[in-house]
């Protein structure tokens, strides 16, 4: 899971990153809202960890930038208000859930399991790209109505780069998240797997051309999905034989 902790109290902050990474999460720290909201657009994280009192925008102001905006991203939120109407104003701002501080960090990860248990009981299993479809349950791809037989570790890359749309993933970003390994590993697995996942894709698509593939690399950063594309139509076109009338 994708943790994104924002917190301006540099002690908890750090114990909070330290205690989920433990627990096998990936987690980040600002120590700002306006940090947190530049976070949450550009990375998407599963679960955001919100402190409420934060300098250049509060976790309020956080909460209502990001209604409406971030649906697939649970948001806990940590408050040291004790008053009812404060909690129910986040929750009513979009928090999934609140937690008055000072807290047990056992509770802490329990209710962000709880949520991520909740949030995956009604979300869509099936991640589609144009003729792609990959159904995270039934642990199985399709193209152009065709079953691809990806390995376990293909799957999890054609997952990571579908959830993410068509941003772009570096090399260590998929390094870190896909094989669990440093970002600074130096191995060229990311690139050998993208060329996997690459041919197996083309084998079945509509034309079976490996050069319009749906990964794309994006030169000195890394690859992404790419822009899904319509089909030529045909209109105007004359069959070769057409005789034209007049002069």
């Amino acid at each position: 899971m994708r943790v994104l902790i924002v917190e301006d109290d540099a002690a908890l902050g750090l114990f909070l990153q330290k205690g989920l990474k433990l627990e096998g999460h990936q987690v980040d720290w600002v120590t700002d809202g306006e940090a947190g909201l530049r976070y949450a657009e550009e990375h998407r994280p599963d679960l955001i960890v919100l402190d409420l009192s934060l300098p250049r925008k509060d976790g309020t102001e956080v909460l209502a930038e990001m209604n409406g905006r971030f649906d697939e991203t649970s948001v806990l939120v940590l408050t040291g208000r004790s008053q009812v109407e404060e909690r129910v104003k986040c929750l009513n701002l979009g928090a999934d859930d609140c937690l008055l501080k000072p807290f047990s960090f056992h509770e802490l990860t329990a209710r962000c399991r709880a949520l991520m248990r909740r949030r995956e009981q009604f979300a869509d299993p099936v991640l589609r790209h144009g003729d792609v479809e990959l159904n995270r349950m039934e642990r199985k791809v399709m193209r152009n109505g065709q079953l691809v037989d990806l390995t376990v570790k293909e799957f999890s890359l054609l997952e990571f780069l579908l959830k993410r749309g068509g941003q772009c993933c570096s090399r260590s970003e998929l390094l870190r998240d896909v094989w669990q390994m440093s970002p600074d590993a130096g191995t060229n697995v990311v690139d050998v797997y993208i060329n996997y996942l690459r041919r197996k894709l083309a084998a079945t698509s509509a034309d079976g051309d490996l050069g319009n593939s749906v990964i794309e690399t994006v030169r000195g950063e890394g690859y992404r999905m790419s822009a899904v594309r319509k089909p030529m139509g045909r209109v105007g076109m004359l069959p070769a034989n057409a005789a034209f009338a007049g002069a």
